[in-house]
């Protein structure tokens, strides 16, 4: 830009006074400064207009015919703050099949609007590591893997704590539940998967860390009551190394985006909290599309298992050539005369023994291995 459009105010001035003093022409005073004669008439017209007529004007465009509707701004802004965990894109999709026929910024300008309004936040440097990913089950289909966990506690606004319980389908990012518990013990989880089970069909198996009322740390394989159960409906569990959450990432992704939107500020008590948590699995499952699914919703995508949930459990069966044993009402078997404890969880059921080496024996309960026994130390090992 030439000089003369940028020239500071102070110099203008100066040369309005050079012209006023009666020494210079306004060619002398136009070389003296440096500017054309164009420009030094203008500046002596603004003068004579008004001294603030030298202050800099807004090169601002009088009309800007491809600005956005300041009402279609307001629909952008009221959405993120409704939703500060949505992007550009699905506010742009959402915002597009709520009001249809609307012409709608492009995602550069709806990502302008956001910043300027405050609404995006530079995101943290963070530092470059390995993800291990998720490294048990591949999954294909829908219902071959659920993802189940507990979203840190937190207290209500009666300071009674609340313990969501969330479960999702691996595939379809689908939440198959979001309930405020009241303890994270087996008696208040079991419903919740048991109302999964028989409104969606069983998965092929279930990926949860290492916590109750999931796994039990001093019992043998982790085995608790729940992992029993879900043996006993044909359900794999799959657990996440200790303190490795980043194994179940797309769960852990959900959490803090509900932590954001059905949690701050809290319910008023469970009951309100109970409501909150069920608007946001219908949104996330109805409203909220994800890229990882083409943009679409996880209700679009996701469908029932084929494999219903049963009346009645069914029994073990053992190849002929097993040892079978049943476990005794303190959770011990007899074998080799030797009492063998397994687990208190097994109470009741009946195992099954191999020998796969001299001495050496692998414990099954249904199709999974949960133990091998030294029977000459009596030793069982997880």
């Amino acid at each position: 830009m030439p000089w003369e459009e940028t020239c500071p105010v102070k110099e203008r001035i100066r040369f309005v006074a050079a012209l006023e003093s009666g020494l210079y022409s306004m060619s002398e005073a136009c070389e003296r400064f440096g500017v054309s004669r164009v420009t030094g008439y203008k500046w002596w017209r603004r003068f004579n207009a008004g001294e603030e007529g030298l202050q800099d004007r807004s090169r601002r465009p009088k009309s800007s015919p491809g600005r956005t509707p300041e009402e279609i701004e307001r629909l952008v802004i009221e959405l993120r703050k409704a939703h500060p965990s949505w992007g550009p894109e699905k506010l742009l999709d959402v915002l597009s099949r709520r009001h249809r026929g609307v012409k709608l910024p492009a995602r550069s300008t709806t990502a302008a609007i956001l910043k300027r309004e405050g609404l995006i936040k530079k995101p943290r440097v963070r530092r470059k590591h390995h993800h291990p990913g998720q490294p048990f089950v591949e999954t294909e289909e829908p219902n071959d893997l659920w993802t189940a966990d507990y979203k840190g506690e937190f207290k209500t606004l009666d300071g009674r704590y609340c313990y969501p319980l969330t479960i999702a389908d691996q595939e379809t990012r689908y939440l198959i539940a979001s309930e405020g518990l009241l303890s994270t013990r087996s008696r208040w989880a079991r419903p919740v998967f048991e109302k999964a089970f028989r409104e969606h069909g069983l998965p092929k198996a279930i990926l949860t860390d290492n916590g109750p009322p999931f796994a039990v740390w001093n019992a043998l394989c982790g085995l608790s009551a729940l992992g029993v159960w879900w043996i006993q409906l044909g359900i794999r569990q799959y657990r996440i190394e200790p303190g490795k959450p980043q194994q179940n990432g797309r769960h852990e992704r959900m959490h803090r985006t509900m932590k954001a939107e059905a949690t701050r500020p809290p319910g008023a008590d469970i009951r309100s909290q109970r409501k909150k948590l069920e608007a946001f699995r219908h949104e996330f499952n109805e409203e909220r599309p994800h890229q990882a699914l083409g943009n679409r919703r996880p209700a679009e995508v996701g469908r029932p298992s084929p494999r219903p949930f049963p009346r009645k459990t069914r029994k073990p069966e053992y190849a002929a050539h097993y040892e079978k044993r049943r476990v005794t009402s303190v959770g011990h078997i007899a074998f080799k005369r030797r009492m063998i404890f397994l687990s208190s969880n097994l109470l009741g059921e009946t195992v099954a023994l191999e020998e796969i080496a001299d001495g050496i024996w692998s414990i099954y309960y249904y199709d999974v291995l949960i133990a091998r026994l030294d029977e000459r130390t009596g030793k069982v090992i997880p």
